[in-house]
């Protein structure tokens, strides 16, 4: 997948130039997701496939005083941490997160200094189409999906960047669990229904009090 990240950013993405390559970025990702849900579609069908292991089946889980947690979610979990350690240590203790960093605050700057702008954003990108990849192995194991399941997630992992602020790791956890804790809640003090509502609803209200995210920053002005 890591690889596969890498060819979608040197043919679709390194191609675009000028001042509304961001905004193009989005649509050219758009079009590459619709080719290879055609293409999952083509090849699998749109009946919703579901794994049976040992791994998910209810004999698999853990007693703790009582209560059972299945060893899928305590995978997941340990998964999670191990990816988000993995990628706050890549950021802020390589030269290679560095150069990320540099590249995303300032990218003619980032070229000045030396740093290989185009093949700093092709590694990002493979790690970032990786990084979903095991996100989606583990939905998969969880959850019947076909080809059109991302665009359930979508929208909720966007508001999560959204809450948690842009660019900000700890904010998408925050984030994260305060969306999970939420609907939860709402699931069950009061209608399954509402819990979507709910949500964004709670999105709606950061983005009018603080539009930064709840651990985003401001960004300053040029004097």
């Amino acid at each position: 997948m890591f690889i596969l990240g890498v060819a979608i950013q040197f043919l679709f993405i390194r191609p675009l130039r000028g001042r509304e390559r961001t905004s193009m970025s989005l649509l050219a990702c758009y079009a590459v997701a619709i080719i290879i849900e055609g293409v999952l579609y083509q090849r699998f069908g749109s009946n919703y496939v579901s794994y049976t292991t040992y791994w998910n089946s209810p004999r698999a889980t853990l007693d703790i005083g009582g209560y059972y947690l299945p060893y899928i979610y305590l995978a997941g979990f340990a998964l999670a941490v191990l990816l988000v350690v993995a990628i706050y240590w890549t950021l802020y203790r390589t030269q290679f997160g560095r150069s990320i960093r540099a590249t995303m605050q300032d990218h003619t700057a980032a070229r000045l200094v030396g740093i290989d702008v185009n093949r700093v954003a092709a590694l990002t990108f493979g790690i970032g189409v990786a990084v979903t990849a095991v996100g989606g192995m583990v939905f998969g194991t969880l959850n019947a999906f076909n080809p059109n399941t991302g665009y359930d997630l979508i929208s909720r992992l966007l508001a999560i960047v959204i809450l948690g602020g842009l660019g900000s790791i700890g904010g998408a956890l925050g984030a994260s669990v305060l969306v999970i804790t939420l609907a939860s809640l709402v699931d069950v003090y009061w209608n399954p229904e509402w819990s979507t509502v709910v949500f964004y609803g709670a999105m709606v209200l950061v983005l009018v009090f603080r539009p930064q995210g709840l651990f985003g920053r401001k960004e300053a002005r040029a004097q």
